[in-house]
């Protein structure tokens, strides 16, 4: 009976600390605000719904000096997604990484466009629910000097009024439980995504 007990208590304890954690993340998630800053390149992170027309948006008003845009699919071409009009930046900054197929292989090719181009600071464009995860994975990934500075796009699909959308609460928890896999993953691996001559 004493170990029933102890065991239910540290259930119960763990349910409290899981709890405490994914209010955290929610809160952090839907308080985070665009950066209004200038950097060398906007990175968007394509397959979510808005990404790629705000960072279009955001590199016509040059914002950054390359836009790069990872994950793009195979059979899209550039002028797709970017056709010039006059005054604006020339479509030869912009690049499609089209070989990743996850945030974290988004990360990897990312990377290494990144540096190819010697860039120093990053626009990291993403769903609002996707930001906190893929911040942390680009933000072990990219050299420690390369600045980040995550930029949030809102999906009509996320209510913030999470608790009371089981969708919503489904891909929040979902985007929490791999963070966390990550948080910890880096916690014991730092810098394992960072090309050894770094």
């Amino acid at each position: 009976m004493k170990i029933f007990k102890a065991f239910l208590s540290l259930l119960m304890l763990a349910l409290l600390i899981v709890t405490a954690l994914f209010v955290d993340f929610t809160y952090k998630t839907f308080s985070a605000r665009p950066r209004q800053v200038q950097a060398d390149a906007i990175v968007v992170l394509a397959g979510g719904k808005g990404r790629v027309e705000e960072g279009v948006r955001l590199f016509r008003e040059r914002r950054g000096t390359w836009l790069f845009l990872v994950g793009v699919d195979p059979t899209v071409r550039k002028s797709d997604l970017y056709r010039p009009k006059p005054g604006d930046p020339p479509a030869d900054n912009v690049v499609l990484e089209k070989l990743s197929r996850n945030t974290l292989e988004n990360a990897i090719y990312g990377r290494d466009i990144l540096a190819e181009h010697k860039v120093r600071s990053v626009l990291l464009i993403t769903s609002r629910y996707h930001l906190k995860r893929s911040a942390i994975l680009f933000r072990n990934a990219l050299a420690p000097d390369v600045a980040l500075y995550p930029y949030p796009v809102d999906s009509s699909n996320v209510k913030e009024e999470w608790w009371h959308h089981l969708g919503t609460f489904r891909l929040l928890f979902s985007e929490f439980y791999k963070y966390c896999i990550f948080r910890v993953f880096f916690m014991f691996s730092p810098g394992e995504l960072r090309p050894v001559s770094l």
